[in-house]
């Protein structure tokens, strides 16, 4: 069995989980609060700025340009493309997407951002990858899912959204599967663990960021200080 199965195997039922999800399966129907698109909105542009440095942590972790490239990439493709599916949730929520960046993370997806900086920072290439794997996973399957299951037209709310996730020809993420199948066949049973374990928290940390968007969760008081400013 590939390392990558295994993960696949430890996981399928929060994968399932996502899917099932109020928010995701509101894409899929065309209906989600527009409160709930705000704070999505909100909350991924900040994580997606995470990503990016995350990868940037990755190349420091290459030995090789071939490594190199595949973060490069990434980094390419969450700057200059990503853009879109949020464009997509704005438009649906009568927002514009610049009144919507700069914002305070939620709890959550604080946890989720100083989770990926802090075990890129302090691990290994397969940290790296590990731990940044579940989120274009978990886009991968809910994305081609709602297009098999919804296949949505141009009249549907979210079909730039859909479709971006689940329509693309190019799947980058698959290198990345690829590398760390690699990375296993000599790795120890420790740091395999390691990995396991870091790709399982990513996907409950996915289940929790598009529940916590449902929701709008945020901090139980104001993140304001004493002398009137903000956190």
């Amino acid at each position: 069995m590939k390392f990558s199965e295994l993960l696949w195997q430890d996981t399928e039922h929060i994968f399932e989980a996502c899917w099932e999800n109020p928010f995701v399966q509101g894409i899929g129907k065309g209906d989600v609060p527009k409160e709930a698109l705000i704070h999505y909105v909100k909350q991924d542009f900040e994580y997606l700025n995470a990503m990016i440095k995350t990868k940037a942590i990755g190349i420091t972790k290459c030995t090789s340009r071939e490594d190199m490239i595949m973060f490069k990439d990434t980094i390419d493709f969450v700057l200059n493309s990503e853009t879109h599916p949020h464009h997509n949730l704005c438009a649906q929520a009568g927002v514009a997407y610049e009144e919507l960046q700069g914002y305070a993370l939620a709890p959550a997806s604080q946890h989720y951002v100083l989770h990926m900086l802090h075990h890129a920072e302090k691990g290994t290439l397969g940290d790296v990858i590990a731990v940044t794997l579940a989120c274009p996973w978990v886009y991968l399957y809910v994305g081609e899912r709602l297009m098999k299951e919804v296949n949505p037209n141009e009249d549907h709310p979210f079909n730039d959204w859909i479709r971006f996730y689940g329509d693309r020809e190019e799947r980058e993420m698959y290198k990345y599967i690829d590398r760390l199948d690699e990375l296993a066949e000599t790795a120890t049973e420790e740091e395999k663990q390691r990995w396991r374990t870091l790709f399982m928290e990513g996907c409950q940390l996915e289940y929790m960021f598009f529940e916590d968007a449902y929701h709008a969760k945020d901090w139980p008081f104001a993140r304001t200080l004493t002398d009137g400013k903000k956190a």
